[in-house]
């Protein structure tokens, strides 16, 4: 099969189509012919040599996966055979075939294509796990989320809509900040031209917000805390502006602040397989509906993994890119 597999870490040119092996399933696993893999900020790390694959999971990048299941492991009902599903892999999206827990699956319905089911795993079960399980996002709550128009801000859009929850999302460009309004964000604050702090304060009356989902790390995170309403919850998915901080210990004890995170990665099957079975009875019947569904940016073929890569730390996009093999 052609895959996307570099030999060495580097910059996007290193992301060139090689022939690779068609992986074969073990017990509880299917092959999937991949029509189209999701792009992630994760891959971009890899290709760079800062976040290696778990144990025992393939160098092949993409986290993301729809298609059609071309093989059986062991254990796994005959019925899954021939039938459209999108998956979450710890590796092996940039390729033409790719093997997925049976677990970590889930079925792509018609109101789909099958890009926009290839660019809902990653981003539904990192926003699902964080904001609203670790963060404990409920009705009523209203929540700070950094990055707005990327696929984690536009996702956690969706399910605070859905859910009713209140959102706040900062943005690099006026631009942005009206396409996270138009896309059903509460609120939208440009960061280069305004302090969220301030906002995030003005827009809730002082009180602050219940939880603030953070990708961003660094100096970011004693603002975020000072975002927080009493009893809020700060959760951290990324460190792109560095990973360690002064945290003000006292204030996060008078206010009774929470700090927790998680990665998604390297978590177990058994995990991941327990979030999909929560996302197919909570979630999973809106996408069937028609009323959750990702925003997308841009497809490019597998070929064009790099220019993929390119606009993705651009900046450029809105929404999820996917890769066309």
């Amino acid at each position: 099969m052609t895959a996307i597999d570099p030999a060495e870490a580097g910059g996007p040119e290193v992301l060139v189509p090689v022939e690779r092996p068609v992986p074969h399933p073990r017990a509880g696993e299917v092959l999937i012919r991949i029509a189209a893999a999701g792009v992630n900020r994760p891959d971009v790390m890899q290709r760079r040599g800062l976040y290696a694959p778990p144990p025992g999971a393939t160098s092949i990048p993409g986290l993301e996966i729809a298609g059609e299941v071309v093989a059986l492991g062991d254990g796994v009902p005959p019925e899954l055979l021939g039938q459209p599903m999108c998956a979450l892999v710890s590796g092996g999206g940039y390729a033409d075939f790719a093997v997925a827990p049976v677990g970590q699956c889930l079925p792509v319905p018609a109101t789909l294509s099958m890009e926009e089911a290839a660019a809902i795993p990653e981003t539904l079960f990192t926003v699902w796990t964080n904001l609203f399980e670790r963060g404990f996002a409920s009705e009523g709550d209203t929540v700070l989320v950094h990055g707005g128009t990327s696929g984690i801000g536009t996702m956690a859009i969706a399910l605070c809509n859905l859910f009713g929850v209140e959102i706040i999302v900062t943005a690099g460009s006026p631009e942005k900040v009206a396409r996270a309004l138009d896309l059903g964000a509460t609120h939208a604050i440009d960061y280069r031209q305004a302090d969220f702090v301030a906002e995030v304060k003005r827009m809730t009356g002082g009180r602050g917000v219940q939880v603030v989902l953070d990708m961003v790390g660094g100096d970011y995170l004693p603002r975020n805390l000072q975002c927080l309403a009493e009893d809020g919850r700060h959760v951290s998915i990324a460190v792109q502006n560095g990973a360690t901080a002064p945290i003000p210990i006292f204030d996060i004890m008078r206010r009774r602040l929470t700090l927790t995170g998680s990665t998604l990665r390297n978590r177990d099957v058994a995990f991941k397989s327990l979030v999909a079975d929560e996302l197919a009875r909570t979630v999973w019947p809106f996408v069937e509906e028609g009323r959750l569904r990702p925003v997308m940016d841009r497809s490019f073929p597998l070929a064009e993994a790099a220019d993929a890569h390119r606009r993705m730390e651009a900046g450029e996009h809105v929404g999820k890119i996917v890769l066309i093999p």
